[in-house]
């Protein structure tokens, strides 16, 4: 992790879980996709590489034990120390690269299923990444990466739409890296629709939410706020969030 993501992160850190308090139904949508994609069982070795505050991992804790606890993996100390204080839960301080690479130390060789929600745009290398990631895989073991497309529906300024956009992989490039690594890999779109309060849009905006914002200047984020609200006049905005979900299996071709 760069040093200017480093701080993105060190700094969203406390506020992160927050950023999604107004919208528990989109948590819940997206853990029953997570759930039916990465199927999951009870005493499995299952890693969430990029998982933060442990936002999605805590919603697997039924699957964990003691003995066999879910891996959070992240590089950023500031944000595992959000995680909550449950034996059947280990932070890994380290990035996918490095779980990858078999970088550092961890009580399994290998992994029953490993969730990668929304990181796949910060691995520097990630054909090379999702190889290693998908080596690490056990007999039937599973791999789910869910992510945005490039081309966002997002109420934001044109100029961090499109440095997104240049940032993000495709899908497609996922699932190639995936079957490329010997994985049976399928792939779907799911969509979900938001309504959110102008004011707080433009309030998570402010703050950075997206670390693509942490690329912005404060002059430049704030031309982009003026553009937002000129745009968008709301009171509500209303936009279609679009996510990817490929799913690689090993074992199976």
């Amino acid at each position: 992790m760069n040093e200017a993501l480093h701080d993105h992160y060190a700094q969203l850190a406390d506020t992160y879980d927050e950023t999604w308090a107004h919208r528990p139904e989109y948590l819940d949508w997206m853990h029953d996709r997570i759930r039916r994609g990465l199927r999951a069982r009870p005493g499995e070795w299952i890693a969430d590489i990029g998982g933060g505050t442990g936002l999605f991992a805590r919603r697997l804790l039924p699957y964990a034990t003691e003995r066999r606890p879910l891996l959070c993996v992240d590089p950023s100390a500031a944000m595992l120390a959000r995680l909550p204080r449950d034996r059947r839960l280990r932070p890994v301080a380290a990035t996918a690269e490095q779980i990858a690479a078999h970088g550092v130390p961890l009580p399994c060789d290998t992994f029953d299923a490993v969730l990668v929600k929304e990181a796949v745009h910060h691995f520097t290398a990630l054909e090379e990444t999702l190889t290693g990631l998908a080596g690490r895989l056990a007999d039937r073991g599973r791999i789910l990466v869910v992510t945005l497309p490039p081309k966002l529906d997002y109420p934001l300024f044109p100029r961090a739409l499109d440095r997104f956009a240049a940032a993000q992989p495709e899908p497609a490039r996922v699932a190639a890296a995936l079957r490329g690594a010997g994985l049976a890999v399928t792939t779907g779109t799911e969509e979900f629709r938001v309504l959110v309060e102008r004011d707080h849009w433009l309030h998570l905006v402010a703050h950075r939410w997206m670390s693509v914002l942490s690329t912005f200047s404060d002059a430049e984020l704030r031309d982009g706020l003026r553009e937002i609200a000129e745009q968008h006049p709301g009171p509500v905005l209303e936009f279609t969030d679009r996510f990817a979900f490929v799913l690689g299996v090993a074992g199976t071709t």
